[in-house]
């Protein structure tokens, strides 16, 4: 029995948040599809294994990826090209390559260069937690939230329509995206508020001492948030701003120029412009509560 888009056996390198989702979202919507994975991390490996994140958990990537006639790579965008080349010689010819990384030029271009002639539709789906590793995955993460692919030109038209349908059938909502376009777009939408937040995190950590533990202990809901994102997985992050690092720049100087905009008006007493600025965006916060993007109950539909 195959599932959505007809693949009968899906890989997973990497068995973390988003890797052990997808695992245990194919378990719960594609029961007849058949999962392997893979981590470089023995202690991953075991616990994927308890929490029966994927069918069969193996202990040799390529031995995880032989069968599988769709593979993917769920680990930092620094390591794709890696991951890639340990299990070259065992992908099936015919097989869909894909990946969830936030980052897309770089991603195809290292899984290509690693996988010359294969099938490498690269996706990124827009979803996740501060939590990594294998116990943060769980099967309704996509459920609602965009998958965004970025075939290349040449894409085998089947093999998109495979790997879409697979998307949808575990609850994401599918978009088509040039990845430059997307590099772009996600700089401005996830990379740059997580550059933010890690400043505004590391400027209150410098500022504890200053404050005598008072930036921690008052911590009201703007700044807690804030801890949330900057929470979320380093190495992934590090490889995330590196990896799409001239986007990243030019979003963070647009950044830094209405920022230097926004120190004028309030030094010289410009009210008229800090409440114009403060409506405009107060305007997209709707926007993106009328999309379903988010909660519009107090404190984010927070339990207490």
């Amino acid at each position: 029995m195959s599932g959505a888009g007809g693949f009968r056996s899906i890989a997973i390198v990497g068995l973390g948040l988003l890797g052990g989702s997808i695992g245990l979202a194919v378990r719960e919507y594609l029961p007849g599809v058949r999962t392997t994975g893979f981590d470089l991390s023995p202690a991953h490996r075991a616990r994927a294994a308890e929490r029966g994140l994927v069918d069969r958990v193996c202990d040799d990537a390529a031995d995880a990826v032989r069968e599988a006639d769709c593979v993917i790579f769920c680990v930092p965008p620094g390591a794709m090209g890696e991951s890639a080349l340990a299990v070259a010689d065992a992908v099936r010819a015919d097989a869909v390559v894909s990946d969830v990384g936030s980052c897309k030029v770089s991603v195809a271009k290292a899984l290509s260069d690693a996988l010359p002639g294969r099938h490498v539709i690269p996706a990124h789906p827009v979803a996740g937690t501060e939590n990594s590793g294998p116990d943060a995955g769980f099967a309704s993460l996509f459920q609602g939230r965009w998958c965004i692919v970025t075939p290349p030109a040449d894409v085998d038209a089947a093999k998109l329509a495979a790997l879409t349908s697979f998307w949808e059938a575990i609850g994401a909502k599918v978009e088509l995206m040039d990845a430059a376009h997307h590099d772009r777009v996600l700089a401005v939408t996830s990379h740059l508020p997580h550059l933010i937040a890690y400043t505004i995190v590391g400027t209150a950590s410098d500022l504890e001492e200053v404050t005598q533990s008072e930036v921690i202990k008052y911590s009201a809901g703007g700044f807690r948030d804030f801890t949330r994102i900057a929470a979320s997985d380093p190495t992934m992050w590090r490889d995330v701003f590196l990896s799409n690092r001239e986007a990243v720049l030019e979003m963070l100087q647009r950044f830094s120029e209405d920022l230097t905009a926004l120190q004028k008006a309030i030094r010289v007493g410009d009210g008229a412009t800090l409440f114009d600025h403060f409506t405009r965006t107060r305007a997209i916060r709707r926007s993106i509560i009328e999309m379903g993007q988010d909660d519009a109950r107090p404190d984010f539909g927070r339990k207490h």
